[in-house]
């Protein structure tokens, strides 16, 4: 019976959200346009079930650029309200749209003229009346047997969420970089750091000019530890790289007298300082490569090695 009852609520869940689905339409639309373009903040608020929901919402609309934040009902009925300013706009949630503790809100709102947009099944409720727009969900649908805890209701309020942050995420171009930028922390925060924050910079670079005899490029690749030298040019261009392997492949009596460019790999693989340090460790997995050269046009700025990445 537990497995049965277990699928079925899934099974209704399912069905609520493809409901969902059929209800992104041009109302849609013109919420994420009110949204992208508003100059203030994005309030959330809603009670109970829909209240938890309404903070989720706001997190990852805030995570993912778009400044927002959860306002309790209640507390806006204490002082709160004071959160609220004329170019923010506000989204209401209530699966009835006849929740009480929202009339406040939805006064305050219409005394500022601050654009109300509501979440609910019933399109026309009182909040759906006195709302700008309105995002619908599917009603009567609830997984719970006796119609009573939200179940597919709250379901349908969090992949409509996910579904204005997303889109609104892509409308705004907000990228990978952006996103580290507010999620600093924790394993995240690591997989998208930058190999600029991690590389080795200026006397730790292992460098050598193209005139040096291979000698002084070995002094100055055994010093540094990387593993290899750099060789740039008059111009302090990065023209080359010589590894173990160069010196192995071109090995005589006379390597030692020989310059630089003689046994050089010419224009050596690099990367730009913003490359993200997994995409730099993928790189160095698919190529054999072990470290990259960080340049800008063309001028090293620093040397980043597998081991660094992998200590972090």
């Amino acid at each position: 019976m537990e497995i049965k009852t277990g699928k079925e609520v899934i099974d209704t869940e399912i069905k609520a959200l493809k409901l969902l689905k059929k209800y992104i339409s041009k109302d849609f639309i013109n919420v994420i346009n009110l949204l992208h373009n508003i100059k203030g903040k994005i309030f959330l608020s809603g009670i109970g079930k829909s209240g938890h929901i309404a903070t989720k919402i706001a997190s990852t609309l805030a995570s993912v650029g778009s400044p927002s934040f959860f306002i309790h009902p209640s507390e806006a009925n204490h002082g709160d309200l004071g959160m609220l300013e004329k170019k923010d706009c506000i989204i209401l949630i209530s699966n009835s749209g006849e929740t009480s503790e929202l009339i406040n809100l939805i006064l305050h709102c219409r005394k500022l003229k601050i654009p109300i947009i509501s979440i609910t099944s019933e399109s026309e409720s009182t909040l759906a009346k006195e709302s700008n727009l309105k995002l619908l969900i599917p009603k009567n649908i609830e997984a719970c047997p006796l119609e009573l805890a939200p179940t597919s209701s709250t379901t349908c309020m969090l992949a409509l969420g996910d579904a204005i942050a997303v889109t609104l995420l892509k409308k705004k171009s907000f990228t990978k970089k952006d996103f580290h930028e507010l999620h600093p922390g924790g394993k995240l925060g690591q997989i998208l750091l930058q190999v600029k924050d991690l590389m080795k910079t200026r006397k730790s670079i292992p460098l050598t000019s193209v005139t040096h005899n291979v000698s002084r490029a070995i002094l100055e690749m055994s010093s540094k530890g990387e593993g290899c030298v750099g060789v740039i040019s008059n111009k302090g261009e990065l023209v080359g790289i010589i590894t173990d392997g160069d010196l192995r492949r071109h090995m005589s009596k006379n390597l030692l007298e020989k310059k630089a460019k003689d046994i050089m790999t010419k224009n050596p693989k690099t990367l730009s300082p913003s490359t993200l340090v997994s995409e730099a460790l993928t790189m160095m997995n698919e190529k054999s490569i072990t470290n990259y050269f960080i340049t800008e046009k063309k001028k090293p700025i620093g040397i980043i090695h597998m081991h660094d990445i992998l200590r972090t």
